[in-house]
């Protein structure tokens, strides 16, 4: 059957941002010019759309988003989940529901982005508390017979709560890189440039590589320099071998203990936090064969939670992505899994350092979702793999196999149980 679900809520107190993450599998691509309460359309049993999900969803009890957009976002304070539709062929409108009901909220003015063929993305940002949606789009405008067209970055900035919006437009000469991982919009053009846009004033910042603050004596920060992030006190960069934040902490001075302080890569960044991959010190048993993946604070620089993990074979093309549950106490990337809380990580994988599991989103109670057999996290959003979950402490486990190969830690352990012959306990 073809699937045309986006989202469905879930029971079991398994929270709406896991939902997001993981059931990102099918939208059916269609145009639609509905009016807004038809894009949310609650499920009777007989409407249910067949899906090969874990038990904890329930799709008879919730209600489907159909021809939106593929980003979504949710406001953690108003329980609003914002979403774009396509209005005409060059026009797009951003609407909201109520995450739990699916009953429509306040919607803005439809409007054409530089690249009207493509929709928009869409992000969210929070300063001082307060929580804004952001769509952002690339392209030329301003073209005609006696001038050349202008390539800007057009960003339409919502209050979560009403709704009011300002249209920040920036040049930009090269394809974008847009993230709101700290209290701005970081615009960057995935090397040594950047801007950042004030989401309360539209207020725009260049920033030039001169102006990145390279650490004194680091010879290989000026060597495949790459803006990361943005954090409180400035921008988070990263060289060859080591990051830093722009006139703020220096990697080489929280290295993990065990580390090679000198190999610290920045692989993922999301608000306050950096998943950060580390070589093993030359004099460790392990160093030829594994390496270590640390959480750090991303105003500080410190060391928050920290697991070894085989190396891959082959390097990978990208580096798994860090997702964080809602309130940030569980992480989960590919094969890992962090327990800030404890201080703990996990890796999951076999013993010749092969990694089946794939995790790409978690919740409050340490329960996190993911697929066996997928080759990344976007395949897992895609609906690769065979879909997985870590039922909380408080949950009866299946019966695990004989042939399963489990490690228990006390006094919190959950399952991860994938559609194959093993289970692995772990504690995250």
């Amino acid at each position: 059957m073809r699937q045309k679900i986006v989202r469905l809520v879930l029971v079991g107190g398994v929270l709406v941002l896991a939902m997001l993450l993981l059931l990102a599998t099918c939208g059916s691509g269609e145009k639609s010019t509905d009016k807004p309460e038809k894009h949310a359309k609650k499920k009777s049993p007989a409407e249910v759309t067949q899906l090969t999900v874990p038990s904890a969803y329930a799709p008879e009890r919730g209600w489907e988003l159909i021809g939106t957009s593929p980003d979504y976002a949710i406001s953690r304070t108003t329980g609003r989940l914002a979403y774009l539709v396509r209005e005409s062929e060059t026009k797009y409108q951003l609407r909201t529901i109520d995450n739990k009901s699916g009953q429509a909220g306040w919607h803005g003015e439809s409007w054409r982005p530089p690249s009207p063929h493509q929709f928009p993305r869409l992000l969210s940002v929070t300063v001082d508390d307060h929580e804004y949606f952001v769509t952002w789009a690339y392209g030329k405008v301003g073209e005609n017979a006696l001038t050349p067209a202008d390539t800007i970055v057009s960003l339409d900035v919502y209050d979560v709560e009403d709704g009011s919006r300002r249209r920040v437009e920036v040049p930009w000469n090269s394809v974008p890189t847009v993230s709101t991982t700290g209290p701005g919009i970081l615009i960057s053009d995935g090397r040594t440039n950047s801007a950042v846009v004030d989401p309360v004033t539209g207020r725009v910042t260049d920033v030039s590589a001169p102006a990145l603050k390279y650490p004194k004596g680091c010879k290989t920060c000026k060597q495949l320099t790459e803006v990361r992030g943005l954090t409180q006190k400035g921008l988070l960069v990263s060289g060859a071998r080591e990051f830093w934040v722009q006139g703020g902490w220096f990697s080489r001075n929280v290295a993990p203990k065990g580390t090679d302080k000198y190999s610290g890569i920045p692989t993922s960044v999301v608000p306050g936090l950096i998943l950060a991959k580390w070589q093993l010190d030359k004099k460790a048993k392990r160093a030829t064969t594994h390496d270590m993946w640390v959480v750090h604070d991303v105003e500080t620089g410190k060391p928050l939670a920290s697991v070894e993990c085989s190396k891959p074979a082959i390097k990978p093309g990208q580096y798994p992505q860090l997702v964080s549950a809602p309130s940030g106490s569980y992480l989960v990337a590919g094969p890992l899994a962090f327990d800030l809380a404890t201080k703990r990580g996990f890796c999951f994988e076999g013993a010749d350092g092969t990694k089946p599991l794939t995790l790409a989103s978690v919740n409050d109670e340490g329960t996190a979702y993911g697929a066996a057999s997928a080759r990344n996290a976007a395949d897992v959003l895609a609906g690769g793999g065979a879909p997985s979950r870590s039922p909380s402490a408080a949950a009866r486990p299946a019966p695990c196999p004989r042939t399963c190969a489990s490690r228990a830690w006390r006094p919190r352990t959950v399952s991860v149980c994938s559609a194959g012959p093993t289970r692995r306990t772990a504690r995250i």
